[in-house]
C-alpha cells in the first residue's frame, strides 16, 4: 500500500506573555552584567576555601510536541492550564500535527520531538525499536496512554438515512468517509471496530472479514487523517464518516452542521502518549500534568473521555447530552480484552503485505484514498 506525504503543521503555542523568559533555578545566565554575585568563599577547616559552586542548568523553555491531528485544540487547552502553574510557567511548545503514522515515521526520520501524542501504540512502538522512547514507557498505571475515546458515525443534520447501527452502514447508497490506514490511527480503530462488533455478536472471523469488505465497499474517501476525514465530510464528501466521539464533539463547539450516533457495540480508543530518551526535562513534567485531573478535565471539555477519576469538567457543549457527555456503552470493546494487543493485531490487520485490512483495500482498488 502506498504511503501518503506526511502532513504537518507547524505552529507555536503561546502559554505566557513571557513565555520567551526563563527561571533558572539561582538566576544563573551567561550575562554577568545581568547575574546575581556570586557567594563569597567559605574557610574551610586548615585555611582551604571551598570552591564556588556553578550555578544550576538553565532550564530550556521549548518542548517539542508530536502528535496526530485530532487532539492539537485539546493540548492547546492543556498547555494553556499548566503555563498556569509553577511549573509550566514560562515553557512554549513547538508542535506539528498531522496523520499519526506519518508523524512517527518523521519522529524516526528526524523531525524533533520531546513527547509524542499518537493515536495507536504502534506508533510509539516504532519509535522504541528505533531506540527513541524507552521499552518500559507504557509500564505505569495507565499503560501509557493519556487520552480515550470511542468509534462514532458522523451523519448530517437530523440523521435523514436513518443510521443507527453498524449494519445500516452496508446498505445500498451509503457513502463511507474513513480515513486510510495506511497513515491514519483513525482509520484502524474503525477497522477494528467494525471487525469487532461482528465477532462480539457471535460472528465468525470469515462474517466479520465479509463485513469489513462490504463497508470498504461503500467507503468513497480515504483520507490522509482523522483530521482530513473530518473536513472532507464537512465539505460535502460522503453522508455517513468513521470518526472518534471527540472530533464530532469539537466540531459541533466549532458550530459545524453535523450530528453523530452511537452505537450499541464500538471500541474503546486508547491514545498514547511518551516522552522520548533524549527529551528536556520538562517534558517529563508535562506528560505528570496531562495525566492529572485538571489536564484530563481539558481533554473532557473537548471531546475526549477522561481516563483518571476526579476530573472536573462539567458540561461538554457539543455532546448529544451535555450534561451526560459520555454515556455507558452497551458492548465496549477493547484492545487488551478483544484483540490481545497492539503488537498481535498490527500483523494481523495492518501488515503492509498480508495484513486483513490491508488486502479488504487492496482488493477494493481504494489503496491510493
Amino acid at each position: 500500500m502506498s504511503r501518503t506525504a506526511p502532513l504537518r503543521t507547524k505552529h507555536l503555542l503561546a502559554l505566557t506573555a513571557v513565555a520567551a523568559l526563563v527561571v533558572t533555578a539561582c538566576g544563573g545566565d551567561d550575562d554577568a552584567a545581568d547575574s546575581p554575585s556570586a557567594p563569597a568563599p567559605t574557610e574551610a577547616a586548615g585555611g582551604a576555601t571551598d570552591a564556588t559552586e556553578p550555578p544550576a542548568a538553565e532550564v530550556n523553555p521549548v518542548i517539542n510536541l508530536v502528535g496526530f491531528a485530532v487532539p492539537e485544540a485539546a493540548n492547546v487547552a492543556i498547555a494553556k492550564a499548566w503555563g498556569e502553574t509553577p511549573a509550566g510557567q514560562g515553557i512554549r511548545f513547538e508542535s506539528s500535527y498531522g496523520a499519526s503514522g506519518d508523524q512517527s515515521r518523521s519522529v524516526v526520520d528526524g523531525l524533533p520531538a520531546d513527547y509524542v501524542h499518537f493515536s495507536v501504540a504502534s506508533d510509539v512502538t516504532r519509535l522504541v525499536d528505533n531506540g527513541l522512547v524507552a521499552e518500559d514507557w507504557n509500564a505505569g498505571p495507565n499503560g501509557g496512554v493519556v487520552s480515550s475515546s470511542i468509534v462514532v458515525f458522523g451523519v448530517r443534520p437530523g440523521n435523514p438515512l436513518g443510521i443507527e447501527s453498524w449494519d445500516d452502514l452496508i446498505a445500498d447508497g451509503i457513502e463511507i468517509v474513513s480515513p486510510n490506514p495506511a497513515s491514519s490511527g483513525a482509520a484502524r480503530w474503525n477497522a477494528l471496530a467494525a471487525w469487532g462488533q461482528v465477532v462480539e455478536h457471535g460472528g465468525t472471523e470469515d462474517e466479520a472479514n465479509e463485513f469489513l469488505t462490504a463497508l470498504f465497499a461503500n467507503v468513497v474517501a480515504l483520507p490522509n487523517s482523522g483530521r482530513d476525514a473530518t473536513q472532507a465530510f464537512l465539505s460535502g464528501t460522503g453522508n455517513v464518516f468513521l470518526t472518534y466521539e471527540n472530533e464530532a464533539i469539537l466540531a459541533r463547539q466549532n458550530g459545524e452542521p453535523l450530528e453523530y450516533v452511537i452505537p450499541d457495540t464500538t471500541l474503546l480508543i486508547e491514545n498514547p502518549g511518551a516522552v522520548l530518551i533524549d527529551a528536556n526535562p520538562k517534558a517529563t513534567e508535562w506528560l505528570d500534568f496531562v495525566l492529572s485531573p485538571a489536564g484530563q478535565a481539558e481533554f473532557a471539555k473537548k471531546g475526549f473521555r477522561p481516563i483518571v477519576d476526579g476530573a472536573d469538567y462539567g458540561e461538554v457543549d457539543g455532546a448529544n447530552d451535555p450534561t451526560d457527555p459520555f454515556p455507558a456503552i452497551a458492548h465496549l470493546q477493547t484492545v487488551a480484552d478483544d484483540f490481545v494487543s497492539w503488537s498481535d493485531l498490527s500483523k494481523k490487520f495492518f501488515d503492509e503485505e498480508t495484513g486483513i485490512v490491508t488486502q479488504i483495500i487492496l482488493a477494493s482498488g481504494k489503496a491510493e484514498g
